[in-house]
Formats: structure tokens, C-alpha cells, sequence
């Protein structure tokens, strides 16, 4: 597929078939976020990969939604702020690293068929609990890994001139 057309068949799925993603599938996946650029090229950042089949109560005690464990496949990013890069005013670059890793994976499984949803709204000491996450890595990031049951919707973004500002010297 084009690459701007994965950026516009990119959507946030909310309903899953139950039709298993091979293990090729997701090494394609992983090998192009392995790929992401991060800081320094320092790569801090770690993929948790879930089975859902099975864990469905333990997963929905770290986000409730049924879609949540719908997917064959949750992927939680994390960040390991220890490796990262640091600016010179101390800015952790971790966490940065973590979601440019997670976009590419959303990405990369989009030009493969498979739909994602990006949930920050989780619950992290539950996340930390059930998944057994060392202290050192924060998670960042998780999304369900399947294929889509339904047709995308139609997007609205806001306006270019809403977000671009050239040559910024006052307001």
C-alpha cells in the first residue's frame, strides 16, 4: 500500500473479528517499529505482546471496554526511561521513543489489514499487576491487534491552517 494511503486507512478500530493473526504477521509488525527512529538511537522502549484468548477478565481490569480484548492480540508499549536519551535541559526522551515505536506499529499493521486502537486511558497499576512489567518500564501505550469487523468511517481533521504556523515570531 502507498504510504499516505496507510496514514488515511488508519482509523481507531472498536470491533474485532476473532480470526487469529499469524506469528509472521506480527513479526512484520514488530520488525517495522523495531525500525522507529528513537533519541540517540538508544531504542528505549519495550513491546509487551498478549494473548487475549482466555485472559479476557484479567485484561478488562486495565481498560473495561469489551473491544478491549476483542483482538486475537494486545500490544502494550512501554518506555525504559533508564536507556533514553537525555536532553541538555534533562527532558527523558523514553517516552517519546515509546509512542513514535507504538505509531509505526499501528501503522505497519494497517498496511497489513489489521486494525488497532490507540488506549492510554488504562488503568497502569493493573497493567503492571497482570502483565507483570518490571518497575524500570513504564507503560506507555496499548492497542488491540486484529482484524477490523467493520468498514472505516469517514475522518474530520481540522484545518491545516488550524495546525501549521510558519515563521513564527509573535501572535
Amino acid at each position: 500500500m502507498e504510504f499516505t494511503e496507510v496514514i488515511k486507512r488508519r482509523y481507531s478500530v472498536r470491533a474485532y473479528r476473532s480470526e487469529p493473526v499469524s506469528d509472521d504477521v506480527l513479526a512484520q509488525v514488530f520488525e517495522v517499529a523495531r525500525l522507529a527512529p528513537t533519541a540517540a538511537n538508544r531504542q528505549a522502549f519495550k513491546m509487551v505482546v498478549i494473548r487475549t484468548k482466555g485472559r479476557e477478565a484479567d485484561l478488562q481490569q486495565i481498560y473495561p471496554k469489551q473491544w478491549f480484548t476483542q483482538a486475537p492480540v494486545l500490544v502494550c508499549v512501554c518506555s525504559v526511561s533508564g536507556k533514553a536519551w537525555k536532553r541538555s535541559d534533562g527532558k527523558n526522551y523514553a517516552d517519546v521513543d515509546a509512542t513514535i515505536a507504538m505509531d509505526h506499529l499501528v501503522l505497519a499493521a494497517t498496511n497489513l489489514g489489521l486494525g488497532t486502537c490507540w488506549v492510554a486511558a488504562f488503568d497502569v497499576d493493573a497493567a503492571r499487576r497482570i502483565l507483570d512489567i518490571p518497575e524500570e518500564w513504564e507503560p506507555i501505550a496499548f492497542t488491540p491487534l486484529g482484524y477490523p469487523r467493520d468498514t472505516p468511517p469517514t475522518k474530520t481533521r481540522r484545518q491545516l491552517a488550524e495546525l501549521v504556523v510558519y515563521d513564527r515570531q509573535t501572535e
